[in-house]
């Protein structure tokens, strides 16, 4: 790929770097900004343009403003905080690879422990590096009796994003590692990737175990120890005490389509976290506590939870209106990052007809199928260009899988923990960078609301 740009100049052709030419206005000063393949920015580079000196007339946000150009972004809608070679979404045109492999082919042609070890360390594993996973994962497997503890001390109904935070901070607490970690100034992971390996494999049995015992105590069932020749799903069901091969089948193909989404909220939280040298358990702490708000993790609880308070197909129009007078919310539409059609849909279709009989049994799919029709018809939501995502109708696969809704999100955040660790990964062998955001400050005015204390 060339970053060079045929450019007009005086009329005749020349080659340059590709660079935006920037203009300030306030001083006549102009600077070239490099385009880089993969078409960014430096910001550092726009942090060049220098504000003019203070004069006695500089309003109050001239004297507070930094000399230096900044940036912007609430939300960070446009903003890359690292470079990744893990996942590629395209929300424009609907694609979607895993280490520049389409997702489709990885859904048709292997199961999720083939795509967890791609997404991890770059490569599909041998029948060896299976069998060692599978070893290396379950040996970790076993709780304490610590995390036992401290699972069953919640009520059997309390939020499931609670009991797993408080589930891995037992696990952390009892690992050589993790404590090792806090207590020594050179960094335990960063630049060491067979200790940074066996903390993630450490991390993903520790999550694996505490969704178990989370499900078996709001079950009122019984735990069972993990095996060393099963999978990460298949052990993960039978410590649940799940022996249907149907659901092992099932979730082997649909965890593939919800491994990785790139740079999510959940995903940036534990990044940010590991971006002071922490752990990878305290990471993924970060990203759970993220994922408890209703525009992320809990998003998939949440679309079932909307259709069943729909009623029944008959209610969707009411329902659709009330959407559009912003009385109330649609989960399962719309998505930050696509244009078009989450191309994971498709996938979850495919899996849907496998199980037919299992899925037609539930009236809430009638509803879906209404709120679907509707909303592809409804001229605010195409105007909008509004699609649905995989939130809407992969909750109903877990549904026909026997799961309640409050433990859909624990769930398919263990099916994208390896992805996270795979980001995780990656900043230990790039440079040390503490992620420390910016502010815009603006000047307190008593018009502002005070706190009643």
């Amino acid at each position: 790929m060339t970053t060079q740009l045929q450019q007009m100049v005086g009329g005749s052709l020349s080659l340059e770097p590709a660079h935006l030419q920037v203009l300030d206005s306030r001083s006549g000063a102009s600077i070239k900004v490099p385009i880089h393949p993969g078409n960014y920015i430096h910001a550092s580079d726009l942090s060049k343009i220098q504000s003019p000196e203070p004069t006695k007339n500089s309003s109050d946000v001239d004297l507070h403003a930094p000399r230096s150009l900044r940036i912007l972004d609430n939300g960070f809608a446009n903003i890359a905080c690292m470079k990744s070679s893990v996942t590629l979404v395209d929300g424009t045109r609907g694609i979607i690879r895993y280490r520049e492999v389409p997702i489709q082919q990885l859904f048709h042609d292997y199961v999720y422990e083939d795509v967890m070890h791609l997404l991890i360390w770059g490569s599909l594993p041998s029948a060896k590096q299976k069998i060692d996973f599978r070893a290396a994962v379950a040996k970790q497997a076993v709780p304490p009796q610590s995390v036992v503890d401290v699972i069953a001390a919640f009520p059997r109904e309390a939020e499931t994003f609670t009991m797993l935070m408080a589930g891995l901070s037992a696990f952390a607490a009892s690992d050589d590692l993790v404590r090792a970690s806090h207590r020594q100034i050179k960094p335990m992971f960063h630049g060491n990737l067979p200790v940074a390996d066996e903390m993630i494999v450490r991390t993903i049995a520790y999550y694996a175990t505490t969704v178990a015992l989370i499900y078996c105590h709001k079950q009122g069932k019984r735990f069972t120890p993990p095996q060393a020749h099963r999978s990460l799903i298949g052990n993960l069901l039978w410590m649940m005490g799940i022996t249907d091969p149907r659901v092992e089948k099932c979730l082997d193909k649909l965890w593939i389509l919800y491994a990785d989404h790139e740079m999510t909220n959940s995903t940036a939280a534990l990044l940010h976290a590991g971006s002071s040298l922490a752990d990878p358990i305290s990471g993924i702490i970060a990203g759970i506590g993220s994922g408890m708000g209703p525009l992320h993790g809990g998003a998939i609880d949440l679309a079932y939870e909307m259709l069943e308070m729909i009623g029944s197909a008959e209610n969707v129009p009411e329902f659709i209106e009330g959407v559009k007078a912003s009385k109330t919310r649609l989960f399962g539409y719309g998505h930050r990052v696509y244009k078009t059609r989450d191309p994971r849909l498709s996938l979850i279709e495919e899996l849907m007809n496998e199980h037919k009989d299992a899925i037609d049994a539930n009236p809430i799919l009638r509803i879906a199928m209404a709120v679907d029709r509707q909303a592809n018809e409804d001229q605010y939501f195409v105007e909008r260009n509004v699609k649905a995502n995989a939130d809407l109708k992969g909750c109903f696969l877990y549904t026909a899988m026997g799961f309640e809704t409050n433990m859909f999100a624990a769930i398919v955040g263990l099916s994208r923990v390896p992805g996270g660790l795979a980001h995780w990964r990656e900043t230990q062998i790039a440079p040390i960078r503490l992620w420390r955001p910016q502010q815009v400050y603006v000047p307190f005015t008593e018009a502002e609301p005070k706190a009643k204390l």
